[in-house]
């Protein structure tokens, strides 16, 4: 019987839970908008889903809106998750002005480094806001996020200028393994696909695109573009990819297109990373049924395995940059 209960317990752990890192353009996120009850629900469901959220368009000022944010998120599972939060500054060449903010698992993974990408020729409308996240892999342990949302006048220029961010990155931090994410406007009336098929993320060697050509990432049933994406560099990063898509949360959520518009016409995008490079066959479904209804045959057993969740949650960044 404890050789079943092995066997049962290894499976399982080829089926670890995956990390899923996510981008999403929340159409100008504020505090009023953020505290009406449907956007609320909503928003507190598409965040669950991910161990690190990079947010793209928060336009509050302050951090009011992000606070309200990951109390509701706390609420919602009772304390027995930890939430924190990275943010930029205000950026913006106009009056109107965006946030690029980190909302992360912080009983999952923690922040190692961040930066302010200095946009010293002025290539970008809101410059990157870099950091670099701890990973549950032995093989990957840390990855760096570079998000970008490009203004839709710009989108070549911008995204040629993101592989100089890459290089940045990797020169100050010596480290290949980097996710670019977020609303890249890279397709339709923004990036013909011949413009798009000549961007250095396309040409340069190392660079995969895991939110393929031809997916939509819009709410609007009048609309399909591919505009928001994400780029991976990196053999261990793409070794570990478990899966990648748009994550359609009217439909999952079973909204109206009205309805899903008040809260983004974007749906977010995501890629989920195992903690081993895929090397095993997983077991079948009629396997683990099997050894479900084997496993109370076993009777009580003795554990060792720590609490996973001791009541107390690992320090956050909740960094707001002046």
């Amino acid at each position: 019987m404890h050789g079943l209960a092995t066997l049962l317990l290894l499976l399982l752990a080829g089926q670890a839970e995956a990390f899923r890192i996510c981008a999403f353009n929340a159409h100008r996120l504020t505090l009023a908008k953020a505290t009406r009850e449907q956007v609320k629900d909503t928003l507190v469901q598409i965040l669950a889903r991910c161990d690190i959220m990079v947010l793209q368009e928060v336009v509050d000022s302050s951090n009011k809106t992000i606070s309200f944010l990951l109390q509701e998120l706390r609420r919602k599972f009772d304390g027995s998750r930890c939430y924190g939060f990275l943010n930029s500054s205000q950026l913006g060449r106009s009056t109107y002005k965006e946030k690029y903010v980190y909302i992360y698992r912080s009983d999952k993974t923690q922040v190692l480094n961040f930066y302010q990408y200095e946009d010293k020729d002025d290539l970008f409308a809101r410059a990157p806001f870099v950091a670099q996240f701890t990973l549950p892999s032995k093989i990957l342990p840390s990855v760096v996020l570079v998000p970008l949302h490009t203004t839709p006048k710009d989108v070549e220029n911008e995204l040629n200028a993101l592989h100089e961010v890459f290089l940045d990155v990797a020169q100050r931090w010596q480290i290949k393994d980097v996710i670019l994410l977020g609303d890249f406007n890279a397709d339709c009336a923004s990036l013909a696909k011949k413009r798009l098929s000549t961007l250095l993320l396309r040409t340069e060697a190392g660079f995969r695109w895991a939110i393929a050509d031809g997916e939509d990432t819009t709410v609007r049933a009048s609309t399909n573009c591919t505009y928001d994406r994400i780029v991976l560099h990196g053999e261990a990063c793409w070794g570990l990819i478990r899966a990648s898509a748009a994550f359609n949360f009217p439909q999952s959520f079973r909204l109206s297109e009205e309805e899903a518009l008040g809260i983004s016409d974007h749906y977010p995008v995501e890629v989920e990373l195992d903690q081993a490079p895929h090397r095993v066959q997983p077991p079948s479904l009629a396997t683990l049924l099997l050894l479900s209804l084997l496993l109370p045959l076993l009777g009580p057993q003795s554990s060792t395995v720590p609490d996973s969740n001791p009541g107390l949650c690992p320090p956050t960044w909740g960094r707001s940059n002046p």
